[in-house]
């Protein structure tokens, strides 16, 4: 599967990165639009994952603090491919901005998946829109950046 990874911002964007986590976390997650979507989305760089098509398929976004989160993919593009390059953008962006760590905040599933990446567990497990994560960090000298070209 050929991939077009754009970065980009919320002003420009917002239609497109609204839609595509409408429909994973408001729709079919069922997480209230209010928790959803908040202040960061202005700040935040955010990552457009198109197919060969050009159509929007996921999307991510990475905070100014190192913050990755809002991972949205379409059911049917949940592949491996997809995960690792959205993933793989928003490193080479946190790279770029000379951060040194980098964080997630993961469904408690998830956490053998990202300690396999270099992540370790920070501070106790807590409760997000009703459902159960972990914040985890790692230094971003953890990762093998595969090579990332962004579409303008």
């Amino acid at each position: 599967m050929a991939l077009i990874i754009k970065n980009v911002d919320w002003t420009s964007a917002k239609d497109k990165l609204t839609k595509l986590r409408e429909k994973v976390f408001v729709y079919e997650w069922r997480i209230p639009k209010e928790v959803e979507f908040d202040r960061q989305d202005t700040a935040a760089y955010h990552i457009l994952l198109l197919d060969e098509a050009g159509a929007e398929i996921a999307t991510g976004r990475l905070t100014p603090e190192g913050e990755i989160g809002r991972i949205a993919v379409l059911n049917s593009c949940r592949k491996p491919e997809v995960y690792q390059q959205l993933f793989a953008a928003l490193l080479a962006i946190a790279e770029q901005q000379g951060m040194q760590t980098v964080s997630v905040q993961c469904e408690l599933e998830g956490v053998n998946y990202y300690q396999q990446q270099g992540f370790r567990p920070v501070g106790a497990v807590y409760m997000d829109a009703g459902i159960p994560r972990q914040r985890m960090s790692c230094s971003i000298k953890q990762f093998s950046l595969p090579k990332v070209e962004f579409t303008h």
